[in-house]
């Protein structure tokens, strides 16, 4: 399966698997540096569709990216977004790892936080445009954590 059937074949499977959500939504699917891009607009079951703590949307990219690594496509990476979610909370995550840096280069102590990944790579970019500040993440599975702290110590 080439990209462009990967694209076509990921956004098909996401809607037929929201339409046993109830849901009858057009998936808008695009491709970004290898990885399949899928936009489900906001429904009156985005609660449901996102789940506590985004896990059914971290599911559900899950599935779609097993079945496309299944069927031997060439792009299996996936990223889903429903109703604006994962955008607005990265806005959210980064303007808190602001709130952190700024901490940091005001008391000198590092700060440690517990965040899953995607998280933890908004805060490293985050972090990337200060020359004083560095992150560094330690740790492993549910345990990894990130690290912010001067570049000096």
């Amino acid at each position: 399966m080439n990209q462009a059937e990967s694209i076509q074949f990921a956004k098909k499977y996401l809607e037929d698997l929201l339409s046993f959500f109830g849901v009858n939504l057009d998936v808008v699917a695009s491709c970004e540096e290898d990885v399949i891009e899928l936009a489900v607009p906001s429904s009156a079951l985005n609660s449901l569709l996102i789940g506590r703590n985004a896990e059914t949307l971290r599911s559900l990219q899950y599935i779609v990216s097993t079945v496309l690594r299944n069927k031997e496509a060439e792009l299996s990476r996936v990223n889903i977004d429903i109703a604006d979610y994962k955008k607005q909370r990265a806005e959210r995550v980064a303007q808190q790892a602001r709130v952190w840096i700024e901490e940091v280069r005001k008391t000198g102590d590092s700060y440690v936080a517990y965040l899953n990944a995607a998280d933890r790579r908004i805060v490293h970019h985050v972090a990337s445009d200060y020359d004083d500040i560095r992150t560094f993440s330690e740790g492993e599975g549910r345990d990894r954590k990130l690290t912010i702290a001067q570049a000096s110590s």
